[in-house]
């Protein structure tokens, strides 16, 4: 057998385990963190949620900072990336910023955790990586903006930031009152709701 033709295959293969092993302890440092804090989590208890022990953490992140940064700076490249794909792949101004308000309730719909550890712990980032997190999320509002502007293009744009800004508090506060009892047709509601209430506030 030529050992050489297997290598690849191995290397996929530890690659995706890793990735996999590192996403669940980012999934449990997100459910940690917001039922917590982030001063109030250590790393056996992130270990031990993503199944690993303690000390396996660092096999991934050189510490507890550093798994905050990369969850936030992560999650706020996907909501960039995500929200300039959405706008590229619309045939119209109306799509376009129909398909973000889609995008941004899914996001708060799903990623509840996540939005509960911003709001609380990104002041614990490093210094460095707190103002990554704020270009990212200024570059994020632009895209926003761009697309109001499509619809309203007379209105002067520091207001529509604030539109843009109020809509994001309007979804993202769903994240405070989702819980382990709340039924799939209850977000299936919710959903409509934020798409509906996010689309009059935006062209009010």
């Amino acid at each position: 057998m030529d050992s050489t033709k297997s290598t690849p295959r191995t290397v996929t293969g530890r690659s995706a385990a890793k990735a996999s092993r590192r996403a669940a302890m980012l999934d449990a440092a997100a459910a940690l963190f917001a039922e917590k804090g982030y001063n109030g989590v250590s790393i056996e208890e992130l270990g031990a949620a993503a199944g690993v022990s303690g000390p396996a953490v660092y096999r991934h992140f050189s510490g507890k900072p550093a798994l905050l940064s990369a969850l936030l700076i992560g999650v706020s490249k996907d909501l960039l990336e995500g929200g300039i794909a959405v706008v590229a792949e619309s045939d119209t101004a109306e799509a376009a910023l129909s398909g973000l308000i889609e995008f941004q309730v899914d996001f708060a719909l799903r990623q509840s955790n996540v939005i509960r550890v911003q709001d609380r712990d990104l002041a614990s980032l490093p210094e460095e990586d707190e103002r990554t997190v704020r270009q990212l999320q200024r570059q994020y509002v632009e895209v926003w903006v761009d697309a109001i502007s499509a619809l309203h293009p007379k209105a002067e744009l520091a207001l529509l930031r604030h539109r843009a800004q109020a809509v994001f508090g309007l979804i993202n506060s769903t994240s405070h009152t989702l819980n382990s009892k709340t039924t799939a047709r209850e977000t299936v509601k919710l959903r409509g709701l934020l798409e509906r209430m996010a689309w009059a506030a935006l062209n009010a």
